[in-house]
């Protein structure tokens, strides 16, 4: 399979123009190849409802804090059935992958991997929340975007990672076992469980037992026991 080596990426549309938020724009873009550092974003629901995303915890006791995603990822846990040579690399440089849908230059970059046999994590970014997690990760709302170990590429070109893959000594050609299965695709940010509703407390009447009429008495004086 051949892959052309020209730089393709798309970047994803502000939030606030959803539902029409992730269609995709062609552009071309630049390698960013710097190094960085491990870095959690949190994700916090203050007591107004709202939703924000930051590399630090929020200060505001009442907030709901959940821990998105690293940029630097723990490394897959199918590495445990890779060869040793392989799974060496895999521990000291985890490839991840960030992608979207209907993203031609994203399933460009996951053949590449495929083909050569690189084990990598993939998540998916869909929603505006994601966007918003992706641009704390990165600094870019450019897909696809790789991370090998501590760099990160914009866009994707089979020339230029294939040079950061070789750097980082995974094998040319692919060593996965027959048997590996690789990870399923997740979202960068994990979909929030909705509250359990809770049944509501009966009212005082509908909490008391329905009263019977009571049967009327027939007397000597009233033998029909008609009652007013």
């Amino acid at each position: 399979m051949q892959f052309h080596d020209s730089k393709r990426a798309v970047s994803l549309i502000s939030r606030h123009a959803a539902p029409a938020l992730m269609a995709l724009v062609v552009a071309g873009t630049g390698l960013v190849s710097n190094p960085i550092h491990a870095q959690t974003v949190y994700r916090s629901v203050d007591s107004n409802g709202r939703v924000t995303f930051s590399d630090k915890p929020p200060v505001e006791p009442a907030a709901k804090v959940t821990p998105v995603s690293s940029l630097v990822p723990a490394t897959p846990s199918t590495a445990a059935t890779l060869p040793l040579e392989l799974r060496q690399v895999v521990g000291k440089f985890p490839v991840t992958l960030y992608t979207s849908d209907n993203c031609a230059p994203c399933d460009g970059g996951r053949r590449y991997l495929v083909v050569r046999g690189v084990p990598f994590s993939e998540k998916i970014v869909n929603t505006a929340q994601d966007v918003d997690a992706l641009k704390t990760l990165t600094g870019s709302t450019t897909l696809p975007f790789l991370t090998i170990g501590s760099q990160h590429i914009a866009g994707y070109s089979s020339s230029e990672w294939t040079r950061y893959l070789n750097a980082a000594a995974y094998p040319e050609r692919s060593a996965l076992p027959a048997n590996y299965n690789a990870p399923p695709a997740t979202a960068l940010v994990p979909v929030q469980a909705p509250s359990a509703i809770q049944p509501t407390s009966p009212t005082l009447e509908q909490a008391q037992p329905p009263v019977l009429p009571v049967a009327p008495q027939k007397t000597p004086s009233n033998p029909a026991g008609i009652q007013f």
